[in-house]
């Protein structure tokens, strides 16, 4: 009895140990469940979620750019394209391999492919090759049950329907290079196949406003990730349309009158800053980086001695020549000393020491004061002022016409050119300065640089009294934003420099267009209310001994291109009511007043033939 009492008090606390361990396990169970069903609900729900839907960004449409108008110089167009997404395929080179058999594929296009694939997620589409034809899409799409992980995508390409004409002011687009993926992670629209940004000209400048924002789309896939329906649709921001101060047509018709030459010529208001003309040549089919060059082409671009991928206009540095003069004038009349009747006396050369410098008529000008100096361009009168006032001053003149440094235009790559005097020589060269640099300096030679926009810019503030006006393409000077460039011009500093003093200049700069003697007079404008007031210059780029001068200068015509003299002509238009400064810098040109004063004639005269014909055509509307 006792024995089956034992048993069943054990029995009894076994069942209750495995019911316990039962009740412990159930409510495990139940807490766990609950834990997973009410606890972690909302996280369970957004990964199932997550694997039901799909969210993909959409590229806004790039703001379009536009001149002043309304001529499109930048659009968008379709683009059809294959793309790969690397997570989706067995083996990206045998996905690669059985598209090759389709479309061609080149080993430079597999070294990039294989490059996107490492720096970037697996997951996000590879651009393969673009701009396909119909036919290579349709191949494509027949053959894509053997070519897992390859898509087909319309997406936009950047179009300049007027290819080179303005290349350099626009620049172009381009794939995000790795330092940008860097530089804006923040940006996911960078990861986008076929996403481009902007490279050059205003594309880069304005790129982000040109960009726009990002849209999405979002799809319902199923358990392998092929998308059944597309719930919601949010288009982006499209980028903002840019309006330009460019004239397309006037632009068209400076590039025309350029020609082959490697040239660049710059037309401005004096007033507002506004550039309407900014042309460069040889220029460059910006189309040719949006699709991506072949090696041969950028071989040919590259080796091109007349440099097609530069902008002249504002990176190509050029001794200013007899352009100078009007400096060293200001800078002889503002505190210099020199009064414009002093007379100067022009044998054909003045003697430094041991050393002749020669003017540019070997016979001489005989006497001049201050506008005949200007109006014959006398290289003798310069030399003398110049040695009497020095580098520094005419430094410090020179700098606040804009020459020398930067204008702040709204371009990237622009170059600041030089103006030298002592403590330059002394901090870059670490040599003193010599009175023959002197003489030379005064003439815009020597170390002297200046790029044509410079020169216009210089132009524009004697034409317009001294005021420090800043050229642009695009932007308000004041506070940077975009505006069209119709609004209201910003006030300018004032250069300090008296009217007297810029009156003088503007006689002799008179007389070099308009008078009998002038060294541009063959290039006037003959219509009364059109005349052009102007400066000559030549600027040398080779040595000339003495044996040559006693012989006779060898002319610009009979040596190699690279010898020639360069051909500038800087000017203001209308005398009686200036409005507009151009210059024109012709590389290896030969003579200013045979070469490219002619040539700033005739674009001034079509400058102001369609400004009166536009403000007609305004006051219409009004």
């Amino acid at each position: 009895m006792y024995h089956n009492s034992d048993r069943a008090r054990l029995f009894g606390r076994r069942a209750t140990l495995l019911a316990g361990g039962q009740a412990v396990l159930v409510g495990s169970l139940v807490a766990r469940m609950y834990y997973l069903q009410v606890m972690e609900a909302e996280r369970y729900r957004l990964q199932a979620e997550g694997n039901r839907i799909s969210t993909q960004l959409l590229a806004p449409p790039r703001g379009l750019i536009l001149d002043r108008n309304g001529i499109a110089m930048a659009i968008n167009q379709h683009n059809y394209r294959v793309l790969v997404v690397p997570e989706q395929t067995p083996s990206l080179n045998f996905t690669l391999d059985r598209l090759a058999q389709i479309i061609p594929l080149g080993d430079s296009d597999r070294i990039r492919i294989a490059k996107d694939s490492r720096r970037r997620r697996s997951f996000v589409p590879i651009t393969v090759r673009e701009n396909l034809s119909w036919e290579d899409v349709a191949r494509v799409e027949v053959n894509a049950p053997d070519l897992p992980g390859i898509i087909i995508d319309v997406g936009q390409s950047r179009y300049y329907p007027l290819e080179r004409l303005g290349a350099h002011i626009l620049g172009y687009v381009s794939v995000p290079s790795e330092q940008d993926l860097t530089t804006q992670a923040a940006d996911s629209l960078l990861e986008l196949p076929g996403f481009r940004i902007g490279k050059g000209g205003v594309e880069k400048v304005y790129d982000l406003a040109l960009r726009g924002k990002g849209g999405r789309s979002t799809m319902e896939v199923n358990s392998v990730g092929r998308v059944i329906k597309q719930l919601d649709r949010v288009e982006g921001e499209p980028g903002i349309d840019l309006t330009m101060t460019l004239d397309l047509r006037l632009q068209e018709y400076a590039a025309q009158r350029l020609g082959d030459e490697s040239a660049a010529v710059v037309v401005m208001d004096i007033y507002s800053g506004n550039v309407l003309v900014m042309a460069s040549t040889p220029s460059f089919d910006p189309n040719a980086f949006n699709r991506g060059l072949t090696g041969p082409e950028w071989n040919e671009l590259t080796s091109n001695p007349r440099s097609p991928l530069t902008n002249k206009a504002i990176a190509g540095q050029f001794a200013p020549g007899s352009t100078f003069k009007l400096m060293t004038a200001l800078a002889a009349l503002e505190g210099g000393g020199i009064s414009p009747d002093m007379r100067v006396f022009c044998p054909g050369h003045l003697q430094l020491g041991a050393i002749k410098f020669h003017c540019w008529k070997k016979g001489g000008h005989g006497s001049l004061d201050m506008i005949g100096g200007i109006k014959n361009s006398c290289d003798v009168y310069f030399y003398e002022v110049s040695r009497r006032i020095g580098p520094d001053r005419i430094h410090d003149m020179a700098t606040k016409f804009g020459l020398g440094q930067i204008t702040g235009i709204d371009l990237p790559g622009e170059k600041p050119g030089l103006v030298p005097n002592r403590a330059w020589k002394r901090a870059a060269l670490g040599q003193p300065w010599h009175p023959g640099e002197s003489l030379i300096n005064g003439i815009g030679q020597g170390y002297c640089l200046a790029t044509p926009l410079q020169l216009a810019t210089m132009v524009a503030r004697v034409a317009n009294g001294g005021l420090q006006v800043v050229p642009r393409v695009a932007r308000d000077e004041i506070n940077g934003r975009i505006v069209s460039p119709h609004d209201d011009h910003p006030q300018w500093n004032s250069c300090d420099v008296s009217q007297h003093s810029i009156d003088i200049v503007r006689k002799g700069m008179f007389g070099v267009s308009n008078e009998p003697g002038g060294t541009a007079y063959r290039a006037r404008i003959q219509e009364e209310n059109m005349w052009l007031s102007g400066k000559t210059g030549s600027a040398q780029v080779r040595h000339i001994s003495m044996h040559e001068r006693e012989s006779g200068v060898i002319k610009n015509e009979n040596l190699p291109w690279k010898e020639r003299d360069h051909a500038l002509f800087v000017a203001y238009a209308p005398e009686q009511a200036p409005r507009f400064a151009i210059s024109v810098v012709v590389e290896h040109g030969g003579g200013g007043s045979a070469v490219a004063a002619p040539i700033a004639r005739d674009i001034m005269i079509e400058v102001q033939r369609r400004e009166l014909a536009r403000n007609t055509e305004m006051g219409k509307r009004e």
